[in-house]
């Protein structure tokens, strides 16, 4: 049996989930904008419960959830949106955020914006005081994400915050891996957005959301990046995907429930994963102190990272990196920042996983090596 272990990318279903969203795909198919007939009342009453069901996982308030089609579309309102009747053009982020950050700030400086990008330290997480040390009194902006796609290794998002209490700056944090996951720092009053997906949550894909919060009573002077309809407070219009929708609610709430005893189990997974793969001596990319416990990267020393991919087809699914990057097997942007040596970067591999993962056989991955292990030392 192959055992899926690229839930960084995406992750299954959750039958309960399942189970949400065919009701409201069967029996409540309804038009949430519909208000004159029980059917839309019904859609209405899904969306609302939940968005009650999301805000709930960050302390935020229902008017503050924002339904998009996912973290991507999340971090383009969040950047676009905000910066489109702004005075102030300055941007701090990170050298490591997704593409789905980066490529929205490279549209800001195309529109002279000046955008500062931090980069990590060697550990693969950026200094909280580097960052703060970035900020001007005509920053607009800040945006960090939580815990990297690729290393899994956690950025000081409290410290910034805190750091920033007496800025005019908004805060953004790309949560796309740790929302519903890590729950204590998303609930920061100061983060102002926050982007969430819910398929890595064990719920559908395309559905997602910005969470805007309120500053003293006032909201997030976002604009919307599409025009033609009066929804999502006029941020996101279209008619609302309540099947998905309500089952992202149900996973968020599933998510934010389970927490605790899913890292638990998550952590003793690393730990088998750590023992039964040293024979390899794989070498870690990042700090596993500082990174979250589902998701790892490392380098097996002379193996590219494809050849053990395909070593490995019949054992484990797995990936050389970001799922949205790995057509191009280009040199990963968040270890190269990092300072990893192209030597090693090339062999990096993702695993990431759940809590009802099942283990593979390590020492079959192992032995699948050992032919390539033993020729390279035939070539020395």
């Amino acid at each position: 049996m192959t055992v899926y272990l690229d839930w960084a990318a995406t992750t299954p279903l959750d039958p309960i989930v399942r189970e949400e969203m065919l009701r409201y795909l069967g029996d409540d198919f309804g038009n949430a904008g519909s208000r004159t007939h029980r059917w839309g009342q019904l859609a209405r009453q899904g969306v609302e419960r939940a968005r009650d069901r999301i805000a709930a996982v960050v302390a935020a308030g229902r008017s503050e959830v924002i339904f998009t089609s996912g973290a991507t579309e999340s971090n383009n309102l969040a950047i676009l949106g905000l910066a489109a009747d702004a005075t102030a053009r300055h941007v701090v982020s990170t050298a490591i955020e997704h593409h789905a950050v980066l490529e929205p700030l490279d549209e800001l400086r195309r529109r002279g914006f000046e955008i500062a990008l931090v980069p990590p330290e060697r550990t693969g997480a950026v200094n909280a005081d580097a960052v703060l040390s970035a900020v001007r009194p005509d920053t607009l902006l800040v945006s960090v994400m939580h815990a990297n796609n690729e290393t899994g290794v956690l950025q000081p998002i409290a410290q910034i915050a805190e750091g920033l209490r007496q800025s005019a700056a908004f805060f953004h944090v790309d949560a796309a891996q740790t929302f519903g996951r890590e729950l204590e720092t998303l609930k920061h009053p100061r983060i102002d957005l926050i982007s969430a997906s819910a398929h890595k949550i064990n719920g559908p894909k395309g559905v997602g959301a910005l969470i805007a919060r309120r500053r003293h009573g006032a909201r997030v002077p976002l604009r919307p990046l599409m025009f033609g309809g009066g929804q999502e407070l006029g941020l996101r219009p279209g008619t609302m995907p309540v099947a998905l929708i309500a089952g992202f609610g149900v996973a968020a709430e599933l998510a934010a429930s389970r927490a605790p005893s899913r890292l638990k189990r998550c952590r003793g997974f690393r730990d088998a994963l750590v023992s039964g793969l040293a024979p390899l001596s794989p070498a870690f990319n990042g700090d596993m102190a500082l990174a979250v416990p589902y998701i790892i990267n490392f380098s097996l020393p002379g193996i590219d990272s494809e050849v053990a991919i395909d070593a490995w087809r019949d054992l484990v699914a797995v990936s050389n990196g970001a799922a949205c990057t790995s057509q191009s097997y280009t040199c990963s942007h968040v270890l190269a920042a990092m300072g990893v040596p192209a030597s090693q970067s090339d062999g990096a591999l993702r695993f990431s996983w759940g809590a009802d993962s099942p283990q593979p056989d390590w020492a079959a991955l192992v032995a699948a090596l050992e032919p390539h292990r033993l020729s390279r030392a035939r070539g020395r």
